[in-house]
Parts: structure tokens; sequence; C-alpha cells
């Protein structure tokens, strides 16, 4: 038989409530004793309140999907400019086509935190054909042609060859639109440097250039008659130098005499003394 014993519960500040049970089993049919008294601090006991987590402004969730990464569909700028393709940290990066509205360029190529590097493809519309015009095909830097590429100046008029900072610079050949050939090295967009010029008529110099202009040590085969010069220039202007007949039997317009043969006791010396006149010239106004 259990026995059960209550306690006589005090009613003065800060005692408690004591439940002593005897035996090993309680009664079924008496009701729980009273709830034990809470721990030191009757955090066990408190209710347990969930804090309301704050909502995200809506300006952080327009802003985080107007980040353009990855593959884009057409963005459009204020001006009406347009872009579609690749995008890094809201840069134009890696494969994409832009939209000049103003002018109505097109590149498409490779593009570089925002600027046209790598290889690209430049058009502009061409009014009388009513579609776009390819103009330059080729490699870019730093938003810049840069690198090998073909530049279209008219139908019948283009540069294929190496290019700096938007200038043809390095070695490049040039195909003028009146027939003229020119091949050679090139800097700030002019021949400079050593060259050939081959002309519609089939008369070619080769020698020297600066500033796109014949200057120094060069030939000049006049093969329409059947001569060549070989001598010095400056500015276009041969200064100083030798003519023979060279293929005169040959060419399509000879000239009526030959070239006589030269009456000068030294004629090496006087052209030595030529060149180094001329030479110091130039040297002078460098």
């Amino acid at each position: 038989m259990t026995h059960v014993i209550r306690a006589q519960t005090s009613t003065s500040p800060g005692s408690s409530r004591i439940l002593a049970l005897l035996g090993a089993h309680r009664a079924p049919d008496i009701p729980n004793p009273l709830p034990a008294p809470p721990g030191p601090t009757g955090a066990a006991n408190m209710p347990i309140s969930k804090r309301l987590q704050k909502s995200e402004p809506l300006w952080k969730g327009w802003d985080r999907k107007a980040q353009k990464n990855g593959l884009r569909h057409q963005v459009y700028a204020v001006n009406g400019d347009c872009y579609v393709g690749e995008w890094k940290d809201n840069m134009r990066h890696g494969k994409g086509r832009q939209i000049w509205k103003k002018k109505g360029a097109i590149y498409e190529g490779d593009w570089k935190f925002g600027k046209r590097d790598g290889y690209g493809t430049l058009s502009f519309p061409d009014q009388e054909m009513g579609k776009h015009r390819k103009v330059y095909s080729g490699w870019w830097k730093d938003d810049k042609k840069s690198g090998y590429g073909i530049q279209f100046f008219g139908p019948k008029e283009y540069y294929e060859g190496e290019w700096c900072g938007n200038q043809r610079s390095g070695w490049g050949r040039m195909y003028y639109s009146d027939g003229d050939t020119y091949e050679g090295q090139w800097l700030n967009d002019k021949p400079h440097g050593e060259g050939m010029l081959r002309q519609k008529n089939g008369n070619r110099y080769e020698g020297y250039w600066q500033r796109g202009m014949k200057n120094g040590s060069g030939r000049f085969f006049h093969l329409d008659h059947g001569q060549l010069f070989e001598g010095f220039w400056v500015d276009n202007v041969a200064k100083c130098g030798t003519m023979i007949d060279f293929g005169r039997d040959e060419a399509p317009k000879p000239t009526q005499f030959p070239i006589p043969k030269i009456q000068i006791l030294d004629p090496d010396g006087v052209l030595e003394e030529a060149l180094a006149m001329f030479k110091k010239t130039e040297e002078e106004e460098d």
C-alpha cells in the first residue's frame, strides 16, 4: 500500500512547497503534485519568444537582379545604344555585339572589362548599298585597333597589316584606289622605314621612307621607259644619283635615245660628295 504525505505549505516569502512521496509508486488516482520550482534563473520554465526577422528592403532585391553577369539579352543605354552579349561585374566582358545608334556602327567580337579587346569586326551603314559595310576586321586592345587587321577605306582601297593605337604601325601592305600598292614599314599611319611602292603602270620605288615620303637611299625603276635611277631622295625629290638604261629594249615606251656614257673623270667622287652634303643637311634638320 502506498502512503502519501503532504507537507504544509508555507505562505511566508521565499518559502517553497514541499512534496514528499513515500513508497515505490504513486497511486494512480492521486493527481500530479504541484510543478517543480524553477531553476536559479527561472529560464527553464520561461516562455520562448522568437524575434521577428526584418524584411529586406525592396531596392536591394532590385539591385541584385540588375547586376549584369554572364550572358544577357539586349541591354539599352539612355542614348539608345544597344548591347547583346556577355557581362562581368556590370561590364561588357567576353563575346558581344554593340550597336551605336547615332552613327549606326556595329561591333561584333571580344570585350574585356567594358572595352573592345581581342578579335572583332567593325561595320558602318552604307547608304548606297542599303546595308552595313565591313570597315575593320582584326585585333583590338584597350578599345583601339592593335595587332594584325584589315581596314577598308573604300571599295578599292584597303590596308592589311599591323596596327598600334588605331594607327598603321609595323609591317603592312596598302592598296590605293588609283592602282598603286605600297608594301613595307609604317609608323604613325604613314610609310616610314624600308618599303616598296609599285605603281599601276609597273614602275616601282624601292628604298627608304620618312613621314610618308621618299627619304634616303633608294632606286626607282622606270620600267615604262626602260631606265633605272639610283640615288638619294629628300621629301619625294631625287637630289642626286645615277640614271642608266635598264631593259630599254623591252620597255613599252622606251626613250628615243639611249643614255650616253658618263664623261666625268671621277663620277663616284662627285656622287659621294653630293650624298654627303644632302645627308648632312638632313641630319641638321632632324
